[in-house]
C-alpha cells in the first residue's frame, strides 16, 4: 500500500496559442540562467560577445518584423550608440513608460494591448525579448521558438530568464552548435 500523493496534479501543457503572429526569443543567459546582474548590467555578456564569432543574430533580425520588449531591454537598448531596431515595430510592454514620450516605441500596458498591437500591425514574426516579457509570452503559449546562446560564465544571482509557468512547456530539440569561446546556441520549437 502507497501513501497518497501530497503533490499537487499536473496542469495539463501550455498550448501555443492562435495568434497570428510567431513569437520568437533569441536571448543569451549566464550558465545559470541569469540575462543580467540583478542591476541589469551585461557586462558580463558583452565583455566576452566577441569571442563568440558569428552567433547568426544579424540573419535571424532580417526575418523579424516586429519586437516586444520591457522597460528594463528598452532601457538598455537606449544605452548603444545607435537604436538598434531601426524600420521595425516595436512595443514597450510597461505600465509607467510614458506613450509617446519616444517616437520610436508604441508603448502598450499589458500582454492583451500587446496582442492587439501586434495584430493590428499585422507583425508575422515578433521577437519577444527581456526576461518577464518573455515569461508573459510563454505563460500565454504565445511563443514558438526559444534560441538560448549559453555563455560560459556563473554570476551566482541575477535577472532569470524564466520563472513560474502555469503549466509545462514542452520543448522539441532543433538544434545545437558550439561557438566561439565555449559558448553553446540551442534553438528549441515550443511543442504544440
Amino acid at each position: 500500500m502507497t501513501a497518497p500523493s501530497t503533490a499537487p496534479s499536473t496542469a495539463p501543457s501550455a498550448t501555443p496559442s492562435t495568434a497570428p503572429f510567431t513569437g520568437v526569443v533569441f536571448i543569451a543567459t549566464s550558465l545559470d540562467g541569469f540575462i543580467a546582474r540583478p542591476d541589469g548590467d551585461i557586462d558580463w555578456l558583452t565583455a566576452r560577445g566577441a569571442g563568440a564569432g558569428e552567433t547568426g543574430y544579424d540573419e535571424f533580425m532580417a526575418g523579424i518584423d516586429a519586437l516586444v520588449m520591457g522597460r528594463g531591454t528598452y532601457e538598455k537598448a537606449l544605452t548603444f550608440d545607435a537604436w538598434p531596431y531601426p524600420g521595425r515595430t516595436v512595443l514597450l510592454l510597461s505600465r509607467r513608460a510614458v506613450p509617446g514620450a519616444d517616437p520610436r516605441v508604441h508603448v502598450v500596458p499589458d500582454l492583451d494591448s500587446a496582442v492587439a498591437a501586434l495584430e493590428a500591425a499585422g507583425a508575422r514574426r515578433v521577437y519577444v525579448d527581456g526576461g518577464q516579457v518573455v515569461q508573459s509570452f510563454l505563460a500565454a503559449g504565445l511563443v514558438r521558438e526559444i534560441t538560448l546562446t549559453t555563455v560560459p560564465v556563473l554570476l551566482g544571482r541575477g535577472l532569470p530568464l524564466f520563472g513560474p509557468l502555469p503549466a509545462d512547456v514542452d520543448l522539441e530539440h532543433r538544434r545545437t552548435r558550439v561557438l566561439g569561446a565555449g559558448f553553446v546556441q540551442t534553438t528549441y520549437a515550443v511543442a504544440g
